[in-house]
């Protein structure tokens, strides 16, 4: 199965905008004529994946590497490097240039910046006398379709970046973004905002449609007619939690990247130990469609009564006579066993993990600090975690959710991990270096473990909006705290709120949450019915051609494949005025979102 995925049934036409970055790229290399390497940053590898095929490359002469601080071996003599505007890399292929200058190469080089080009970067090449032998360009790649409802900014280091280095480039990134779906897709009418991030991105879109304008009387009806922009730091409970979905389990124990997981083949039933394949998870898989956002108990069941079928079938089959439609039924279900036996094979896998006594344990604890009980028991399970040097960033992720659900620590208890914390990571220099006793001081800075200065506001706001619900039925759900067996995401519940009745009815919540909250309408669309009438509006549930509106929910600072699955389910909900899809500057779990503050890690 292609790891590309088939973006057919998508609710715009995303089909178009991968077409055209890839387009865009072939145009570059069909400029450089004649055999050239393409060196890739590793971190844009997996993106591109989704957007040309590695044989598509292969037809235009080139010759693929990725790049690393070893010098280039090949004998082209055009070296195309594709890179995101970092220093680090920078300095590579410095390297490189320096390492073929001294063996008496003569090559050309161009340097594509992805998505743009940067004054920092270029200076260092002009630094290390190398400018002038390199042509610079730009590969604008501001959007990768992961699937048929999401869509990925590719900025990992976005929510590090704001929070701690006080670097806002990334929220250029993601307006240019917007920006140029709405080329495509006309100039969405509403924006509603949360957090800090979200305000100032909804402020650099108007800026952007002031300069470069989207004719809003050209394009018609516009496709996406509510964009939600919301902080990562709005809700950092949700991704501090365990995902508790097929595809979220995935991620959290085997890692998805850009739509697959790679693991030892012998996973998967092959023979060959130690050898790594990779494992694509997008909805071009039918069963993965079916069972992706499933609560993982659930999961179980439903492989085991498909197997069970299968098997009847074929008993069926062989032992008494069929007609020639129930042949073709029969083999039509064959054709499915390939995906029967990849999820059976997965989900086996998984099980290992989730049966483990510490991991159930776990879950008991985070229930425990999302209920906001027994403090003191909380805080017991977290020393001694420390104690027994479980991974740092275990220990790290249910410090930032008791310390989010708290508003911080006491500061006795917050002294005290500070200086055990310490201690524990001395212990784990081995592993981890000197360098990383600057990740207290940068979780820190960014609010995720703090003093507590003032009276927690999580018990208000989790009773408001229904966070905690009990007895939550996961094999029929009627609300999204399936995801996480018994826990609503802060997060979907304010998307929730938005497209059902508007934020006015829960304005006093919003202000306990962190940062400002804005509503527009945009210019042009003034005299449409307001924010608030948006649900249940019949001029503005449907579109031209008969289908529901379309929200657009954009996730600055990251996303969780549960929560992904939660707003899926809020839009296949009977009565549902609208279709949902994401935008996000990248999928996120707890683990990879507290690795970027751990330096080298990220």
């Amino acid at each position: 199965m292609a790891q590309i995925p088939n973006l057919d049934n998508a609710p715009i036409n995303l089909t178009s905008i991968r077409d055209q970055s890839q387009k865009e790229l072939i145009t570059i290399l069909k400029n450089i004529r004649g055999k050239k390497c393409l060196v890739i940053d590793p971190k844009l590898g997996g993106a591109l994946s989704l957007i040309v095929q590695t044989s598509l490359l292969k037809e235009h002469g080139v010759e693929l590497r990725h790049l690393t601080p070893e010098p280039i071996q090949t004998e082209c003599t055009k070296v195309v490097y594709l890179v995101r505007a970092q220093i680090d890399l920078m300095k590579f292929i410095c390297s490189h240039v320096h390492a073929d200058v001294s063996k008496g190469l003569q090559r050309e080089y161009f340097v594509y910046f992805v998505p743009r080009r940067a004054v920092a970067c270029e200076k260092i090449l002009e630094e290390e006398k190398i400018h002038h032998l390199m042509t610079i360009g730009e590969y604008p790649l501001y959007i990768v379709p992961l699937d048929e409802d999401v869509l990925s900014f590719e900025l990992d280091l976005g929510f590090k970046e704001c929070s701690v280095d006080g670097d806002m480039s990334s929220l250029w990134h993601i307006a240019k973004a917007i920006h140029k779906l709405e080329f495509s897709f006309g100039l969405i009418p509403n924006v509603r905002a949360k957090g800090k991030a979200s305000v100032r991105v909804a402020d650099i879109l108007n800026r952007m449609q002031a300069e470069e304008p989207v004719n809003s009387s050209d394009m018609g009806v516009p496709e996406i007619n509510t964009l939600i922009l919301l902080d990562r730091e709005v809700d950092m409970v949700t991704p501090m939690c365990s995902q508790l979905t097929y595809e979220g389990l995935l991620d959290e124990f085997l890692r998805v990247n850009n739509g697959a997981v790679e693991l030892d083949s012998s996973v998967m039933g092959a023979q060959q130990e130690g050898k790594k394949i990779k494992v694509p998870l997008n909805s071009s898989d039918k069963l993965f469609k079916e069972i992706r956002d499933l609560n993982f108990e659930v999961v179980v069941q439903v492989l085991r009564q498909k197997a069970t079928s299968m098997k009847q079938d074929y008993t069926e089959m062989t032992t008494t006579t069929q007609s020639v439609s129930e042949l073709k039924d029969f083999v039509k279900k064959l054709n499915s066993l390939p995906e029967m036996t990849r999820h059976i094979n997965l989900a086996q896998h998984l099980s290992t993990f989730t049966s483990k006594p510490s991991f159930l344990g776990r879950l008991d604890m985070e229930h425990t600090i999302v209920e906001a009980q027994s403090y003191d028991i909380c805080f017991d399970y977290i020393e001694e975690m420390i104690h027994k040097q479980e991974p740092l960033v275990s220990v790290l992720r249910l410090l930032i959710l008791f310390s989010v659900t708290n508003a911080g620590l006491p500061k006795k208890n917050f002294d005290y991990l500070r200086q055990v914390c310490m201690k524990f990571m001395r212990e784990l220099l081995h592993s981890y270096g000197f360098e990383h006793m600057a990740t207290l001081n940068s979780l820190e800075k960014a609010g995720l473990l703090r003093k507590q200065e003032s009276k927690s506001n999580w018990l208000t706001v989790k009773r408001a909006l229904q966070l905690v619900v009990d007895d939550t039925d996961t094999a029929n759900p009627n609300d999204i705290s399936y995801v996480f067996s018994g826990y609503a995401p802060l997060s979907i519940r304010l998307v929730q709120q938005a497209v059902r009745s508007g934020w006015r009815p829960v304005e006093e919540i919003l202000k306990l949450l962190p940062g400002p909250h804005s509503e527009a309408k945009r210019s042009g669309f003034a005299s449409s019915p307001s924010l608030d009438t948006l649900p249940g509006t019949p001029s503005l549930d449907k579109v031209g051609d008969g289908r529901r509106s379309l929200v657009l929910v954009v996730f600055i600072g990251g996303v969780t494949f549960a929560e992904i699955s939660a707003l899926r389910f809020l839009s296949a909900q009977e009565g549902m005025a609208y279709e949902l899809i994401v935008g996000t500057t990248k999928i996120i779990s707890g683990h990879t979102l507290t690795e970027t503050f751990i330096e080298n890690m990220g």
